[in-house]
């Protein structure tokens, strides 16, 4: 099982380029120190890291327009006060319960990562959770993290093990079979990330070339529809990916480009390039016959929109980013 994180712990000792990720998130921009010596080239030896996975089969290509996925339920013309909850509603239940259960990761910067400094669990991702507590208790530290990899994600909703996922989540056909979403909290572009002094600068030349992304998220699909010769490496988080990038282990990472913008602010070699290979809707995720829940998340992003809140929060993470995506629009059904 794995084990529970709260929101407050103490302080940890990490690796000094995950300082400059406070840089990026205080000041918007980081300055690396002129390097002495050239990135490391991929070879061909083996991955060092455990749970590696080199003879990645190949998977469909994500899908949301088949079954109109981002279509969601409306939220409540009346949300309920915080710390009063519909009688045997699910969100009862989670109050009852005294904290809200939310499965996320800490490899994902900008979206949920360790602070080096405090220790605290922070990004876009955490910061939504506790909009989500807050509109339940009155209280947004009320909050119980468990970490989940991408492939962990749809088994804890099944298995009622978390409330809600909320984790670079991406809204698609194949998964709304096995749970429920909110409407779009965010808009994502997949795209590449190689190295500075390398040749690759979009999917044509990831041909015969060793391409990480974590298992169970929808980049490899995509990616492979596109370019049937790259050879795909699996982890379980975007972090190993980096980690074998800068081992020379393989030749670019691909995924979202929040993602790959939290994985370059760490290294001065990496970059992101590349057209968008296609976009991601990341939605809240939630066990499945928990209507009540939906339309109740949904209320709450519907509030965060129309305060300002979502702006605030996507401007404090991500402002990094040279996409001006706002706020994705809902479509409801009732």
């Amino acid at each position: 099982m794995t084990r529970p994180v709260t929101s407050r712990r103490r302080t940890v000792l990490v690796p000094a380029v995950l300082l400059m990720l406070i840089a990026v998130v205080a000041t918007g921009c980081v300055r690396f120190p002129a390097p002495e010596s050239p990135p490391p080239t991929a070879t061909a030896g083996s991955p060092v890291l455990p749970g590696v996975q080199t003879d990645v089969p190949v998977e469909p290509p994500p899908s949301s327009e088949a079954c109109n996925a981002t279509l969601t339920l409306r939220p409540p013309a009346q949300m309920p006060e915080p710390g009063r909850m519909p009688p045997n509603s699910t969100m009862a239940g989670i109050l009852e319960r005294g904290r809200l259960i939310v499965g996320l990761d800490i490899g994902s910067n900008l979206f949920s990562f360790r602070d080096p400094i405090s220790g605290d669990i922070q990004g876009f991702d955490v910061d939504l959770a506790h909009e989500i507590a807050g509109a339940i208790f009155g209280d947004d530290r009320r909050v119980e993290f468990q970490v989940l990899s991408s492939a962990q994600r749809i088994d804890a909703l099944r298995d009622k093990t978390v409330d809600v996922v909320i984790k670079t989540m991406s809204i698609t056909c194949d998964r709304l079979d096995d749970i429920s979403f909110s409407a779009p909290y965010y808009v994502a572009s997949q795209r590449i990330l190689s190295f500075r002094n390398s040749s690759i600068i979009g999917p044509a030349q990831l041909a015969d070339k060793r391409v990480c992304a974590a298992r169970g998220t929808t980049s490899i699909g995509r990616l492979q529809s596109i370019q049937p010769r790259a050879r795909m490496v699996s982890t379980t988080t975007w972090a190993d990916c980096l980690v074998l990038m800068q081992q020379g282990q393989i030749d670019a990472v691909t995924t979202d480009d929040a993602i790959l913008a939290g994985l370059a602010a760490q290294d001065p070699w990496v970059r992101v390039v590349g057209p968008s290979l296609g976009e991601e809707f990341y939605g809240v995720g939630i066990p499945k016959g928990q209507d009540d829940m939906v339309r109740f998340v949904n209320g709450v992003l519907e509030n965060m929109r129309a305060t300002g809140r979502w702006q605030q929060i996507r401007d404090r993470w991500l402002s990094i980013l040279d996409s001006g995506f706002g706020a994705p629009q809902p479509y409801y059904r009732d």
